[in-house]
């Protein structure tokens, strides 16, 4: 496999855990998040470092919303 399409997968799997990650952030669990999401997240774009914590970005806030279903 290319490595870009490595990249789009990887980035299916983090669309498809970034609920679960904002519900252990919004519970304050964010010890249960392992670094490397937390680095591939905040690289994205999709979270962000505010104040000394993690927060969901307005992009990151957005895909959340898309997975709901209707």
């Amino acid at each position: 496999m290319s490595k870009a399409l490595l990249s789009t997968l990887r980035r299916e799997v983090l669309r498809v855990e970034l609920p679960r990650v904002a519900d252990l952030l919004h519970r304050r669990r964010a010890g249960e998040i392992e670094a490397s999401v937390i680095d591939e997240l905040v690289e994205l774009s999709w979270l962000e470092w505010l104040g000394g914590s993690l927060q969901l970005t307005a992009t990151g806030s957005n895909i959340c919303r898309q997975q709901i279903p209707k």
